[in-house]
């Protein structure tokens, strides 16, 4: 079943990354594009019918080890009720770009 997420930042995200729960591939990125109202990155996932997650599950943007490919971590939430084809995780958190957080470090460092 396809759900989307909204990102303000995906990284390198790519279509067929994996989406994994507890460590675990449940599903793939089918799709990214860019939503023309609020320009952020839309994302859509096809999960395995056999993993059904609660309807405030959240999505992060992860990377495997330092630097490595990156993946959508999906966390599961309580509701009682499950997302279904077409619903949109709500609850998201965008990948962390290193080079902004080596520049940060950087230019705090000189300011100091």
């Amino acid at each position: 079943y396809a759900v989307s997420a909204q990102f303000d930042n995906i990284g390198g995200l790519k279509v067929r990354a994996p989406v994994k729960s507890a460590g675990v591939v449940v599903g793939r990125v089918a799709d990214i594009r860019l939503d023309p109202l609020r320009y952020r990155a839309e994302v859509v996932l096809m999960l395995d019918k056999r993993f059904p997650f609660p309807s405030d599950t959240a999505a992060s943007i992860l990377t495997s080890g330092l630097l490595g490919e990156q993946y959508v971590g999906l966390d599961a939430g309580v509701d009682e009720a499950m997302l279904a084809s077409g619903d949109r995780i709500e609850i998201t958190s965008s990948a962390v770009v290193l080079e902004k957080l080596i520049g940060q470090f950087l230019f705090n460092k000189a300011a100091e």
